[in-house]
């Protein structure tokens, strides 16, 4: 029969409901479940609801804080810092680059620090929210140490997440949105849920020699991408994320999956660029379109495709069929939301 397709305005309901029944205020559970059903829409499952039962039990644990007390401090005309309170990533990260977008509507640019916050989800969230705003945008976040640096063995940095954002005139922004490591951290959940086999060359144990087997990553390391390159970028993200917002940085960022006795401590990184500031905006869209078509007509095939253009064609199938959902998330979920006394939409009738 294959994977139940739940509409997203269900889905987003029952992701709300969950939330509630856990004690999360309506301000975080309104931008989490809005994070977490994009994430589903486009494609990126691994950041969408299958999250609801790791973030709840840290709910539970308090070391989400269920309502945050949210605290930004002006630095210059144009920057920011934002003490996240210890709240949810999702929520902390919304407010991060709402206030960025302000922020360069009003001097062409806007940054945004934020300490005190936790894991925040799919980067590529944020830079859509300032997209949709017309505006240009990167957001970054560093994350707990998995991955070594180049030339090293221990695990020194998180994956890092890099996004950068562009709009266009159709809506179809250009997103790009990668970890700085060889292998997402989700990805590396997935091989293990579904019992396959790292490819080597992507991580390494305490002596340096290939490890397949995901289950055993942890007590290794793994590459940065494009080695020295991606060791670059990821300690670009650190500095900007951690080291001058005051958050936690390396071992100072808590796991989400392995430390439940404290908060994440993670560090973000938003700016927020107004296009108009450089030229009109129809110039822009010209410009770029221009560009594109070039990129395009590398290939006579049409086989070249911009960043993030997956994500739209997601959107499309899984707005008018429904969000797919794995029978490891349904299971994950139903055990959730039978203990909290509430239905699974895909269980209905």
């Amino acid at each position: 029969m294959g994977e139940p397709r739940i509409q997203a305005s269900t889905l987003k309901a029952f992701a709300q409901d969950v939330m509630r029944s856990f004690g999360v205020d309506d301000d975080q559970v309104q931008t989490v479940a809005d994070n977490m059903i994009w994430s589903d829409l486009v494609g990126r499952y691994n950041h969408g609801v299958q999250r609801l039962p790791i973030l709840m039990n840290r709910v539970e644990r308090g070391v989400i804080q269920c309502p945050c007390r949210l605290e930004f401090t002006k630095l210059a005309d144009s920057v920011e810092l934002l003490d996240g309170g210890d709240g949810f990533g999702h929520h902390v990260g919304w407010r991060g680059m709402e206030r960025a977008i302000d922020l360069a509507k009003t001097h062409g640019v806007g940054i945004v620090g934020v300490r005190n916050s936790n894991f925040f989800g799919a980067a590529a969230f944020y830079v859509q929210q300032a997209a949709a705003a017309g505006m240009i945008s990167l957001a970054l976040s560093n994350s707990p140490p998995n991955v070594a640096p180049h030339g090293g063995r221990k695990a020194v940095f998180g994956t890092n997440p890099f996004a950068f954002g562009a709009p266009r005139r159709d809506g179809r922004n250009v997103i790009l949105d990668m970890a700085t490591s060889a292998l997402a951290g989700s990805t590396i959940r997935e091989h293990i849920v579904k019992g396959t086999p790292l490819p080597s060359g992507l991580a390494i144990d305490e002596q340096g020699e290939p490890i397949t087997d995901p289950t055993k990553v942890g007590s290794g390391a793994l590459l940065p991408f494009g080695g020295a390159k991606g060791y670059g970028l990821a300690l670009m993200v650190e500095i900007l994320s951690g080291v001058v917002t005051g958050a936690g940085i390396s071992h100072g960022v808590a796991s989400m999956y392995r430390q439940f006795d404290e908060s994440g401590h993670n560090g973000q990184f938003f700016m927020a660029l107004d296009i108009s500031r450089w030229l009109t905006v129809e110039a822009y869209y010209q410009r770029l379109e221009t560009l594109i078509e070039v990129i395009r007509g590398s290939d006579p095939d049409g086989k070249v495709q911009l960043p993030g253009e997956n994500r739209w064609r997601h959107l499309n199938d899984n707005t008018i069929k429904g969000i797919p959902l794995s029978e490891s998330t349904r299971k994950a979920l139903g055990e959730l939301c039978q203990s909290r006394g509430i239905g699974a939409p895909w269980t209905e009738t």
